[in-house]
């Protein structure tokens, strides 16, 4: 079965390829684009809308990082409902059949030649363009650094969440610990370490393939997404993260 058809284009874009910058920004839940064939997996307009199908504000936020850095932007442009790009094939959370409170009809007992063939559309190109760019930047003589960005909603299972930014790291933690530092005690957001989630949730699959696994300064970053509903907080948050690493890439040299 084809997941996509040519009218659908490629499932990863690539935004200011040429950068010069060191960062390299990912972002895996940028869409909540379904493929036609898949309809809309039995799900609501109001789930489709929903944190479950999408990170909400995390592209726009990214846009305005890459500009600020002179980063390259990598990021899906179809559904995490489809193939979550922070999981490897072999997770259940890859193509769930529960998102929170919200059943996945579309995705319920799903059988290999199905996971395989979402898994080839959409996964296997995305961590193919993203590996081929490190290592591109890596032949060049650069030391490329992963920073996957993210947004959580602030009610979840029916309890709010009062953490404003988690700074997410696995193994490495050099990034994440330079970041904290900066942000030190300014009072303008509340930031903590692997909130609100962390390694143990299976999160940091993209920072272990890209990042871990070349020995490359990686992070995780969660942003509330009340803080970047509109044009007016995703400009604040781009420029409050993009302080923050400058500031901790400075520190880590």
């Amino acid at each position: 079965m084809a997941i996509l058809t040519g009218e659908e284009g490629d499932p990863v874009a690539l935004e200011n390829a040429v950068a010069q910058g060191r960062v390299i920004l990912v972002c895996e839940h940028a869409s909540r684009l379904l493929p036609a064939s898949l309809g809309t997996l039995g799900l609501s307009v109001e789930a489709l809308a929903s944190h479950i199908a999408w990170d909400p504000g995390a592209l726009a936020v990214s846009r305005l990082m890459a500009e600020q850095l002179d980063a390259t932007l990598l990021f899906q442009r179809f559904s995490r409902l489809v193939y979550d790009c922070n999981r490897p094939p072999e997770s259940p959370a890859a193509m769930p059949e529960k998102s929170e409170v919200f059943d996945v009809p579309g995705n319920v007992g799903l059988d290999q030649a199905a996971r395989d063939a979402r898994t080839q559309a959409l996964y296997i190109p995305f961590r193919d363009t993203l590996r081929d760019l490190v290592e591109a930047r890596i032949a060049a003589g650069s030391q490329p650094v992963i920073v996957t960005m993210h947004s959580f909603t602030p009610v979840y299972f029916g309890k709010p969440r009062d953490v404003e930014i988690g700074i997410l790291h696995d193994a490495d933690t050099r990034l994440a610990d330079a970041m904290l530092a900066a942000a030190g005690t300014d009072g303008r957001y509340t930031i903590r370490r692997n909130e609100p989630y962390g390694p143990d949730d299976g999160v940091t699959h993209t920072l272990r393939e890209h990042g871990l696994s070349k020995g490359l300064p990686n992070v995780m970053i969660e942003v509330r997404n009340d803080l970047i509903q509109d044009e007016a907080g995703q400009e604040v948050v781009a420029g409050y993260l993009t302080g923050l690493l400058g500031a901790a890439l400075s520190a880590i040299q």
